[in-house]
């Protein structure tokens, strides 16, 4: 490490150069812009990084090793060198025999993990019959109406031998009660599940609205799984707290850090509040971030996120475990920054985000169709995102040594910086009541707000350059092979639902129903109910319908 005099002597040298070496050019032929910066509100970039920017800067307490803390450097010790991350492609669409159809493929061509993605409906609680339903069944992701459509979807693949992640929230008891009922239908032991439920409801209030029922509530059935599954599968992650959505409605890398970090906080709280304790449930805890287009701002962002979570987890909650204080986190390259315009450039675009990914430690990698911001993904356009992964694992050397940017100046300096400014929305936060309160008030929605719109201003005076789209246009049209799910595909899902209702016992469908209620009711766990009422083929609106019964729907404003 440098000496004070050495720092001072650098400092005066940067001071000398920039007078005598780069103001006498600039001057004469200027700089691209007047300032550079990561990000829309973001940190501003130095035109050049020395030691003198991390002077502060301790190994042990700030860095330390691979897999010790604080765990700025990876949480496992022997990084990709010891195992790659999970190559797990978000998947499905239209219905429960497309989607299996489309997992068997993507398992063909070397994918290491499932992610499921399920249409608008189920993520509403909806059947594929209900009138809210109409027209969504299967677009967006597979419709999932019974047990039958779970056990459909994953014919033929073993559940011991493949970790599945679903994209799921509000129903997210109940998908995960189908899942366990599928292992169970198998005879896999639940400890030997493996996988992970998003389960996120606080940022559904922020960014994505698929929520149902009100916060408390929502509280409630989140915790709930946390201490059924510390029991029953205790190596499936119960909760992906979701920082890739809030990035996706425009906040910063901080904020995207800051608000993510802080809804892990209040989950914990609840549940250490509902009487459970810290390191049976933490070590279930997951994270979901998203990998944008600035790749050392994302490095930056991915390692303070886990010096941040160990401090927390330490001097908040005295946790224990150090399983409790390690942040694990799946990454999805940016759908917000794939372009409809010269869609080929997506492919670029998904590999730079996925570099980023790989060279902060993620655990587990989603990489972007191409032609995903028209459609749903094709096979072709599916594999060349998986292609990305693999050639980054095995040709790029990003997955050879553990943080490779460490020691860098401008990382170093810079992922402090990100850090400091999620700290400082972490306390505005606290002084707001925490996250439920800031969220319920829309202070956290309006600094999200605030950014994207600056965001969208910057492009649209060509301030920000978004390539193929206000600059480098080009006039001819592409042609593209779309995936399509038909009126077709939809009817199939509704006669499909039709037939399992006709075909159950209806007297121990209601009789599960009406223990569902019960627990709601009162204060017992309610996923043994759920699973019970699963396997008796109630369905996921049914469900649902019980518990909007009993604890109302959220509008925004509060429940109805």
């Amino acid at each position: 490490m440098f000496d004070s005099d050495d720092l001072e002597s650098i400092r005066e040298g940067h001071a000398a150069w920039n007078e005598e070496t780069v103001d006498p050019v600039v001057d004469r032929f200027g700089e691209r812009k007047e300032t550079f910066t990561t990000d829309t509100n973001g940190q501003e970039v130095d035109r050049v990084y020395t030691p003198a920017d991390v002077a502060d800067l301790d190994y042990e307490d700030d860095l330390g090793f691979p897999g010790e803390p604080p765990y700025t450097r990876g949480v496992y010790s022997t990084g990709y060198r010891g195992r790659l991350w999970t190559m797990r492609q978000y998947a499905g669409f239209s219905t429960p025999e497309d989607t299996n159809e489309r997992y068997h493929y993507l398992l063909d061509q070397g994918q290491t993990g499932l992610s499921m993605a399920f249409d608008l409906p189920t993520q509403m609680g909806y059947d594929s019959d209900a009138e809210m339903a109409a027209g969504e069944v299967g677009k967006a992701g597979v419709a999932i109406d019974s047990l039958d459509d779970m056990l459909t979807v994953f014919d033929g693949i073993p559940l011991d031998e493949v970790s599945t992640s679903m994209t799921i929230n509000a129903p997210a008891s109940v998908l995960l009660a189908m899942y366990i009922a599928v292992g169970d239908r198998q005879g896999v032991d639940r400890e030997q599940l493996r996988g992970t439920i998003q389960n996120d409801l606080l940022k559904e209030y922020i960014a994505r609205n698929t929520y149902i029922y009100p916060p408390e509530p929502s509280m409630r059935i989140i915790t709930d799984i946390f201490e059924f599954c510390a029991d029953e599968t205790p190596n499936f992650n119960t909760i992906s707290i979701s920082g890739y959505h809030i990035r996706e409605a425009g906040s910063t890398a901080a904020q995207e850090l800051a608000f993510t970090l802080g809804n892990g906080i209040e989950y914990v709280e609840a549940a250490v509040n509902a009487g459970l304790d810290v390191d049976e449930f933490a070590p279930q805890l997951s994270f979901f971030f998203n990998g944008h287009n600035n790749i050392f701002e994302e490095v930056a962002k991915f390692r303070a996120a886990r010096r941040m979570w160990h401090d927390i987890m330490e001097e908040r909650f005295d946790a224990q475990n150090p399983k409790s204080k390690q942040l694990k986190f799946h990454t999805q390259t940016a759908g917000s920054m794939l372009t409809a315009q010269q869609i080929e450039n997506n492919v670029v675009r998904v590999a730079y985000q996925a570099l980023a990914a790989v060279l902060g430690g993620t655990q587990s990698l989603h990489t972007n169709g191409k032609d995903e911001a028209l459609a749903l993904p094709t096979e072709e356009s599916v594999r060349t995102a998986l292609r990305t992964q693999q050639i980054l694992a095995h040709e790029s050397g990003a997955a050879d040594t553990i943080d490779p940017l460490a020691g860098s100046y401008y990382v170093e300096s810079l992922t402090d910086e990100v850090e400091a400014d999620a700290y400082d929305l972490l306390d505005e936060v606290a002084d707001r009541g925490g996250m439920l309160d800031a969220v319920e008030s829309q202070w956290v929605q309006r600094q999200i707000q605030d950014t994207a719109f600056d965001r969208q201003r910057e492009i649209e005076d060509s301030e920000r350059i978004i390539v193929g789209v206000n600059e480098f246009e080009v006039e001819e049209e592409q042609e593209m092979d779309v995936q399509e799910v038909t009126a077709e595909d939809q009817q199939r899902q509704i006669d499909s639902l039709e037939e399992t209702k006709a075909a159950r016992d209806d007297e121990a469908a209601e009789a599960a129903l009406a223990a569902v209620r019960d627990a709601a009711r009162g204060d017992e766990n309610l996923m043994p109910h759920i699973i019970d009422a699963v396997k008796a083929y109630a369905t996921v609106g049914e469900i649902c319908d019980v518990l909007r019964d009993e604890f109302g729907e959220y509008q925004g404003g509060g429940a109805v």
